[in-house]
């Protein structure tokens, strides 16, 4: 069954919706951040006749859960956005406005991701409006968080949250992601001996220690990090993002750090990318005593429980396949599936939750935490459809 939800709402409701999310602002900087716009989507949500819940995270940060029953008996269908946008930073429009013109509703979060948010919330309705009855259960989830330590979907997965399938609402474009890379971020300090530079000879510069561990990396570890692919995700990765130290000019330097990036795929952990880095830090003090270093996990890596896990499902999962059916439909052709995107909580539900996951979502990533920020208004009402459809056909119809 191919049901027309485009019937059972309106583009004004759509924007109209993103408009009053976009109105209150979710970033870091605002008291309980999310707190605003979670009452905004509660009151939505039950105005819209869905079970609806709301979930303390921490210190009165809530997630919003959204539930459009099905008659029993089918699979439960998730669909998860976070809340939290990034600040507005020196963005050259008005942030909060929703102003629409130019085909596009502009503003922080349009893309990333209140549209979706938006999209999802006006699938359910659309659905229920139609007057089909679904076997299963469509579970909406509004989290906090993702834009920091995920807290939102992570306390999803460790409080024992289920479904059959899930999407997540990170923009794609018309594409879609089954696969993208783990994320961790890490701290290498490596120490030396401070020293006036008149007598530098008796020091022991921790910046040339570090050139020396930057060196052997290069050498021996990063060939091999990126001889690990995957054929959705590509190559894993490792960058130097920042590296600093030393006091003054005049002082030989007795402490410099190093923080790099490090993208991971299925096969490797935490602890094993961080046990090759250590690896290399014993075997240069083993030639050489004078060098010391540590390395850590940076605080943007360590969640409370969890980590940024890469997200793996199996193309021939049931989502995948309905997914790529609808983006063909509309199309033409066969969508990209984009395994080269950033992280996402997506990769949380697969790995931790076990749910098969895809990133589908209105909105280009190039157009995330922009200072002109926007998304197209083609693409938000077209996403309404995507998603009722979606769970049409995954939920089953009686």
């Amino acid at each position: 069954m191919k049901e027309d939800f485009r019937k059972y709402y309106t583009e004004d409701e759509v924007t109209g919706r993103l408009r009053r999310l976009i109105a209150v602002p979710s970033h870091k900087d605002v008291p309980l951040r999310e707190a605003g716009v979670g009452d905004v989507i509660f009151d939505e949500c039950r105005d819209l006749g869905f079970e609806t819940e709301k979930y303390e995270v921490a210190d009165g940060r809530c997630n919003v859960y959204a539930r459009l029953r099905g008659t029993g008996g089918g699979p439960t269908l998730l669909l998860n956005g976070h809340m939290d946008t990034v600040p507005p930073y020196e963005m050259v429009i008005d942030p909060f406005a929703g102003e629409i013109r130019d085909g596009c509703m502009w503003g922080r979060g349009t893309t990333d991701m209140k549209g979706a948010l938006a999209c999802m919330m006006t699938a359910m309705a659309a659905i229920k409006r139609s007057g089909i009855r679904l076997k299963g259960d469509v579970l909406f989830t509004a989290v906090v968080g993702e834009e920091g330590e995920s807290d939102g979907t992570e306390a999803f997965v460790v409080n024992g949250g289920k479904a059959d399938a899930a999407i997540v609402g990170e923009p794609s474009e018309y594409g879609f992601s089954f696969a993208h890379r783990g994320l961790e971020t890490l701290e290498i300090k490596v120490y030396g001996t401070t020293m006036h530079g008149s007598q530098a000879l008796r020091g022991v510069n921790a910046i040339r220690m570090a050139s020396r561990l930057i060196e052997r990396i290069d050498k021996e570890l990063f060939p091999k990090i990126i001889a690990r692919t995957n054929e959705y995700m590509g190559p894993a990765l490792m960058n130097y993002g920042k590296i600093f130290g030393g006091d003054q000019i005049c002082t030989v330097a007795g402490e410099c750090t190093i923080q790099l990036d490090r993208r991971y795929v299925p096969g490797e952990t935490v602890d094993s990318l961080i046990a090759e880095y250590q690896g290399i830090i014993d075997e240069l003090h083993a030639e050489d005593p004078a060098f010391r270093a540590e390395i850590s996990r940076m605080p943007n890596s360590r969640m409370k429980y969890l980590a940024h896990a890469p997200l793996w499902t199996d193309p021939d999962e049931k989502i995948v396949g309905i997914v790529k059916k609808i983006l063909a439909e509309r199309l033409g052709e066969e969508p990209d599936t984009g395994g080269w995107r950033g992280w996402t909580d997506a990769g949380m539900l697969s790995t931790f939750g076990h749910i098969p996951t895809v990133v589908f979502g209105p909105g280009s990533l190039a157009d995330a935490h922009t200072k002109d920020e926007h998304v197209s208004l083609e693409q938000l009402f077209d996403y309404v459809s995507f998603y009722a459809q979606a769970a049409a056909e995954f939920c089953g119809v009686e």
